[in-house]
């Protein structure tokens, strides 16, 4: 008898620990396979695949069509991180970061909306700064437009001009050759130089005044303008449209340097901002100079 209730506890002593020991077994495997978004956010500084998130992207209008294909080769070795793109002029994308806009990374067509974000709004993450592309300003026409003009120096002499207005980057550049080749007078901002100014100058030409660059690179390629200013990316898959008149060279227009920057987003959390460090580094690797100069973009820059 005593033999049997020996018997009887040690078998259940023995199926107690068998269970604990599962029980154990199941929560290491728990703890071992369980991520937070801290754990997703380190991964990509070592060139791991980084958890699901969504980087929100302020961009210059001219950076939309390389964009698309940087954000697909971007996503070969990042396919979990969806690149949110918000493309305009810069100085309107600067002012819907200053009012709040969920941004984390800004992408500008000047310096000088980017100085304003790091230096007047203190909004630019220390360090994440870089620039990343030149441009050219060019006079481009549509084809079969049989125009007259030949460049910047000429343009008086077209029925129409697209020009952006001069609080974008393209608009600015335009007026500043304008005023450095003595079409326009000097002037402390040109920005500031109003459309009805630039007209009067030329003789009264008919201007169209345009919100960003797309909008003009439209208007000439579907021929409502006879000649307009873009830049030279812009014209990237128009060439059936668009002709180039004159590229407009560096000593009149200045550099047309592109910086990125990430931007001190509240709304986002670790994850996020991680993955918005991580698409700046693509966007300043040798994968991403390749795509860039396919689409005109000049990547020989100081930084």
């Amino acid at each position: 008898m005593k033999r049997r209730i020996a018997a009887v506890l040690l078998t259940c002593v023995l199926g107690a620990s068998f269970l604990a020991g599962c029980g154990n077994k199941d929560a290491d495997k728990d703890q071992g396979t369980s991520t937070t978004k801290e754990d997703q956010a380190s991964a990509g500084a070592e060139g791991d695949q980084l958890g699901e998130t969504t980087v929100n992207l302020f961009a210059a209008a001219s950076l939309n069509t390389v964009m698309e294909e940087l954000i697909q080769k971007y996503n070969e070795t990042q396919p979990n991180v969806k690149i949110v793109g918000n493309y305009d002029s810069s100085g309107t994308l600067l002012t819907q970061i200053e009012e709040g806009g969920n941004c984390d990374i800004f992408f500008s067509a000047a310096q000088k909306q980017m100085d304003t974000l790091q230096n007047d709004d203190k909004m630019v993450v220390d360090g994440t700064r870089y620039n990343v592309v030149n441009n050219q300003l060019c006079v481009v026409t549509h084809k079969g437009s049989d125009t007259k003009v030949t460049g910047l120096e000429n343009i008086k002499d077209a029925a129409s001009f697209a020009l952006a207005d001069g609080s974008v980057p393209a608009g600015k550049y335009t007026r500043q050759a304008m005023v450095n080749s003595k079409m326009l007078p000097e002037a402390e901002d040109v920005s500031k130089i109003t459309t009805k100014e630039v007209s009067d100058a030329l003789g009264g030409i008919e201007i169209n005044e345009c919100a960003n660059v797309t909008a003009v690179t439209s208007a000439v390629a579907e021929g409502s303008n006879e000649v307009g200013t873009v830049y030279k990316s812009d014209t990237y898959g128009l060439e059936d449209k668009l002709d180039i008149l004159q590229v407009v060279p560096y000593d009149l227009t200045g550099d047309i340097i592109y910086p990125v920057a990430q931007v001190n987003n509240d709304q986002a959390d670790e994850l996020e901002k991680k993955a918005a460090l991580d698409f700046i580094n693509f966007l300043t690797s040798d994968a991403a100079k390749e795509i860039f100069q396919k689409y005109y973009f000049d990547t020989d820059v100081p930084n």
